[in-house]
């Protein structure tokens, strides 16, 4: 008991310490928990818009900031911002597992009907994230954004939303998690108006893919500047996470860039971009995370793509590993469809990067669509529910489901805690028990 006494008083001594320096300052200190168990929170971070520190085994941080506001983050938590004006000496963070759906650039109206009917589920169910199309493959922003050479483009003009602040007001009121999707690399809108730095065939000729989709030069910075632009509006309005999808190199040979494509060169693009995609968004403490192709899980090289777990970890705070069991081929797994198997398929691919990246870093994208690719199935409760559970079982940070039309089932999700599938229930669908 005294061995205990003392420990609490030395933990105390060590935040009183903190606390005096941070007020000899004038800056920010104090001690990060979680606020559901009151537990010390380590290794969040604690930043402003230059200066970034860590808090320690017990929680306790102090930064010298001449700002008015800094932010906190923590994996597994909801984004915090503290004030000057509300400096508290203790941070409590909102534990989350985010559950999100997937909203698309059409329907992100805010009389969008598919909204209404998510914003149902949502209030209902363990859903508690969604996911919003901000600029899309095209290039078109779904709101107009601040950003005057993308609007100079007419980004905007097929915009979906045209009251961003309303949208965000109603999302913050019901306590939802705001995750914008932003599409970097293919962008029709930016490369036709800029060939200069759009990818190329090997004749000199712009290059578009099989659905005449122009893309962007990874290798060049303006290209950078561009997607980052859009990345900081869309923190700027509230959105908690950055998405970004196809934060890559087209999956084609025989293309010309501006540097020689070699792996080497890259994952260097592609970290180059995140890097200054960290810097420019930490001033709005908003998570990063992006999105990867599934077959990343299981090579030790970039696919020809410039995607590499441990290189694109080092800037994002989030993997989101695309795990669309009808993505992989006959065979993977030692299954002959995979798409019959999803728990086997979210599961190992996870477990297979664990040495990689600390599973509460992973986020994977799962699938609610019907399978394309092998026995033509339909992708419902049964289908579903056994991807989260795979995601549940490997303690990542939570989940993405992908519906191309975002149409969802109410009964898929469950009122409160999930169901844990019992044994009956799972003899009754025994062909596909792993």
């Amino acid at each position: 008991m005294r061995d205990k006494n003392k420990k609490t008083i030395f933990g105390k001594l060590i935040l009183s310490f903190f606390m005096f320096e941070a007020l000899l300052w004038g800056s920010f200190g104090g001690v990060v928990i979680d606020r559901t168990t009151s537990k010390p929170v380590a290794n969040a971070t604690i930043n402003d818009s230059q200066i970034s520190v860590k808090s320690d085994d017990n929680g306790t941080f102090a930064i010298q900031s001449s700002e008015d506001k800094v932010f906190v983050k923590a994996y597994g938590y909801r984004p915090y911002t503290l004030s000057k004006d509300t400096n508290s000496t203790s941070v409590a963070l909102e534990p989350i597992t985010v559950k999100a759906l997937y909203l698309s650039f059409w329907r992100a109206s805010n009389n969008s009907p598919r909204l209404k009917e998510i914003l149902e589920i949502i209030d209902s169910t363990e859903i508690n994230a969604i996911v919003v199309d901000v600029k899309s493959e095209y290039g078109s922003t779904s709101y107009k954004t601040s950003f005057k050479k993308a609007n100079g483009y007419g980004a905007h003009k097929d915009r979906t939303n045209r009251d961003i602040e309303q949208f965000m007001k109603l999302m913050k009121s019901k306590n939802i998690y705001t995750i914008a999707r932003i599409v970097t690399f293919k962008d029709e809108l930016q490369a036709s108006n800029n060939p200069e730095y759009a990818i190329k065939k090997a004749d000199g000729t712009l290059w578009r893919n099989h659905d005449e989709m122009a893309w962007v030069d990874p290798f060049d910075k303006r290209a950078h500047e561009y997607t980052v632009a859009i990345a900081e509006d869309a923190a700027r309005v509230g959105f908690d996470e950055i998405n970004f999808d196809y934060i890559r190199f087209p999956a084609k040979d025989g293309l010309s860039f501006s540097k020689e494509s070699t792996l080497e060169n890259r994952v260097e693009a592609i970290s180059q971009f995140l890097k200054l995609a960290q810097n420019r968004l930490r001033k709005y403490g908003v998570f990063i995370s992006v999105d990867t192709y599934g077959n990343i899980c299981w090579e030790d090289h970039d696919m020809g793509i410039g995607q590499m777990i441990k290189p694109l970890s080092k800037y994002a705070d989030y993997i989101a590993p695309m795990l669309y069991p009808s993505g992989f081929a006959k065979g993977s797994f030692g299954l002959e469809n995979p798409s019959e198997h999803p728990h086997a398929v979210i599961y190992r691919s996870l477990k297979n990067i664990e040495d990689q990246i600390e599973p509460k870093r992973l986020r994977p994208w799962l699938q609610s669509f019907k399978d394309y690719a092998h026995r033509k199935i339909e992708y419902n409760y049964f289908e579903i529910n056994e991807q989260i559970r795979a995601a549940a079982d490997i303690n990542t940070s939570g989940w993405m489901l992908w519906s191309p039309s975002s149409k969802y089932e109410l009964s898929y999700f469950r009122a409160k805690e999930r169901d844990v599938l019992t044994l009956d229930s799972m003899r009754e669908h025994s062909e596909y028990i792993d």
